[in-house]
């Protein structure tokens, strides 16, 4: 049996799709069930948390939020749950909701620490109308005590018999862990009751005109809507895979162009990713939205879109680790916790399970190998990555072929459980230091473009939001180094770096890594702008093509910039892109058996790349190989007389 679901385009459209599945947290037909309130997602600010008692500061309301993580040592200012000052069973943590609210349920937590065991084993549930006159639900004639968790990492859902009505409401803790003390996470289900005249949720409501599939997908959803996109614009879609997983679900990727399936001489290639941590389900819903959107606005004549389409080839790959989505899929987007799925099925962060060719470099760098002995750019592979028995997970293997296969310009990863725009390099320089900024030869591109995303996104540089976690990333503009913020060798940035062309970044997309679907279509509005004003710079700086002398291109010819430790390579017809911020720049193109050239490019402040293109004659010593192995001849090898000793040899001066 089909549904339909209308989309906006020029014309009515009908989407086939499968009827969707019910799970644990989520499900897709209707259900009495209401959807989470907001307390990950921070939909529910802190002056609508309130508790009975606090440990201290960094324990207080406002931190009881469902998965929020605490900082690496405790006493500081963000720790991981609600924690009361007192062991009674008269504590208690309170949601305003700050209009009458249909109550529906309650998911808990444990505290999270990596130094204490705190979890709530049981509760009660309270509910007013005025915060003094409280109702416990009951049943029948008893108080209705719920169990709670036995960790403190798996949530634990609890629905409420019959749902209650009202603006606050209490869980109030009757037992906990005896290793611990009373601390929880919590998230609040419940629905607002109708009130057109609530002036803060009217001024707090984000909606979207996009009438988009705003539903977490299955893999066999995510495939037949990746077949829907392509259905509906097979002149500019095309559908691929790079490889399978551990469990062999194919890595699906979908190619939106005017011209699918081939590269276009001058035409830069993009390319989003998501899903490499299995559980982070936000990224991957952005780009099955992206992917219908760009195609109905194509469609529908939306200049901005047919530009981008035409003038770049763009790769969108939804689903790196369709093994770990699918354990988080199934137990929903409350129920799975901070990293139920993060993991492939062999157990590889798929994201830092590159090979580190940070040390390489660096070593060589030290060593003054460079440029004599070794590139500043395209470090190979070592040998030990590609055995066969490395601890290196099949979809790290399928991304690393597909990233020398396509000319890659420009690429971003999306992430989830932040927001903030990481850049290369990820791993400090300073052995063995936790967090320390380590800046490649492009930071003041790669600072550029984490500030086209970040500042962009809705949220993302706003100064006056609540930090995620524990990192204020808004003060930076929500950007940072990825070394400033914790090292990590072997990411999937740095290698894109050091052995491609490409200059690919981390999107964290959001605080809570699987919003409810009710969420999504906030989210999609938080980061549409931001996905495409950020593939919109993949036409910034330099492009052309380098030729020789009969107007042929030049593959693997390299491109250097003045001042810029790092070049790039040109692609198998002779063309190059080189991302740089406005300025003018001493440009130079070399290759093996042709002579250097160089010239003056300058990079302008509006979009769209400058053309700079290179001829190379070949060199003296390349023509004469050539033309002698054209006609089958070796060279001439004049035999060497040795110098013939003088001593006992007097010359004769008579």
């Amino acid at each position: 049996e089909n549904h339909s679901r209308r989309m906006k385009t020029g014309q009515t459209v009908f989407f086939k799709l499968p009827l969707p599945m019910c799970h644990r947290a989520i499900c897709h037909s209707p259900s009495p069930e209401c959807p989470p309130m907001g307390m990950e997602t921070l939909k529910i600010d802190d002056f609508q948390l309130h508790a009975s008692t606090i440990k201290r500061y960094g324990l207080g309301a406002h931190r009881g939020r469902l998965n929020i993580q605490a900082g690496l040592y405790e006493d500081d200012l963000y720790d991981g749950g609600w924690c009361a000052g007192r062991e009674d069973p008269l504590q208690w943590l309170e949601v305003d909701a700050r209009r009458l609210t249909k109550f529906t349920g309650v998911v808990s937590q444990g505290r999270s620490s990596l130094w204490s065991s705190d979890w709530v084993t049981s509760y009660k549930v309270m509910v007013s109308n005025d915060s003094h006159t409280w109702v416990t639900l009951r049943n029948g004639s008893h108080d209705l005590i719920f169990t709670g968790n036995r960790e403190k990492e798996i949530p634990v859902r609890n629905v409420f018999p019959t749902p209650m009505v009202g603006r606050y409401l209490r869980i109030n803790p009757r037992s906990w862990y005896g290793g611990g003390t009373i601390c929880m996470r919590a998230e609040i289900l419940g629905c607002p009751m109708p009130d057109p005249n609530n002036y803060y949720h009217r001024r707090n409501e984000v909606t979207t005109t996009d009438n988009l599939d705003f539903r977490h997908h299955s893999y066999k959803d995510m495939r037949q809507l990746m077949k829907v996109v392509n259905d509906m614009c097979p002149n500019i879609t095309r559908i691929y895979n790079i490889g399978k997983s551990h469990n062999g679900l194919k890595l699906y990727a979908i190619e939106i162009s005017d011209n699918p399936g081939e590269h276009e001489v001058g035409e830069p290639e993009f390319r989003y990713l998501a899903g490499s941590h299995g559980n982070e389900a936000l990224g991957r819903e952005l780009l099955l939205l992206l992917m219908q959107f760009m195609c109905l606005e194509y469609r529908s004549g939306n200049p901005r879109i047919r530009h981008l389409v035409d003038q770049t080839r763009i790769h969108l790959l939804p689903s790196v680790n369709p093994d770990g989505y699918e354990k988080a899929f199934q137990a929903g987007s409350e129920l799975c916790g901070w990293s139920l799925g993060r993991w492939s099925q062999d157990g590889m962060d798929i994201h830092h399970n590159f090979p580190d060719l940070n040390s390489i470099l660096w070593e060589a760098e030290v060593k003054k190998w460079i440029p004599r002995k070794m590139h500043n750019h395209h470090v190979a592979i070592p040998g030990w990555y590609q055995a066969k028995n490395a601890t290196v997970a099949v979809e790290t293997r399928a991304l690393v072929a597909w990233m020398e296969k396509l000319p890659f310009v420009l690429g971003g990863n999306l992430q989830g459980g932040e927001l903030v725009v990481t850049f290369p390099y990820d791993r400090t320089r300073t052995q063995g230091a936790v967090r320390e900024t380590s800046p490649t030869p492009d930071d003041h591109v790669f600072r550029w473009l984490a500030f086209s995303y970040a500042s962009t996104h809705r949220l993302m540089a706003d100064a006056s939001r609540r930090v995620c976690h524990t990192e204020d990333f808004a003060k930076e503009d929500g950007t940072i180094n990825g070394a400033s913020w914790h090292t990590a060798a072997g990411s999937m940035n740095d290698f894109s770096y050091l052995h491609t062309n490409c200059l690919e970044l981390s999107m964290y997309v959001g605080c809570d890594k699987f919003p409810h679907e009710s969420e999504l279509p906030e989210e999609w509005e938080n980061n549409r702008e931001s996905l495409l004003v950020f593939m919109e710079q993949v036409h910034r700086g330099l492009k052309g093509v380098v030729k020789d002398l009969r107007g042929q291109g030049i593959a693997n010819a390299v491109i250097s910039v003045e001042g810029i430790g790092h070049d790039i390579r040109t692609a198998t017809d002779g063309d190059y892109w080189r991302l740089l911020n406005p300025g003018e720049y001493q440009v130079t193109a070399r290759a093996d058996g042709y002579s250097l050239t160089r010239k003056m490019c300058e990079v302008g402040y509006e979009m769209g790349a400058t053309r700079c293109d290179f001829t190379l004659g070949r060199t003296n010593l390349s023509r004469i190989k050539e033309i002698m192995e054209k006609f089958n001849k070796q060279p001439i090898r004049l035999p060497v007389r040795p110098l013939r000793a003088r001593r006992g040899r007097q010359r004769r001066w008579w």
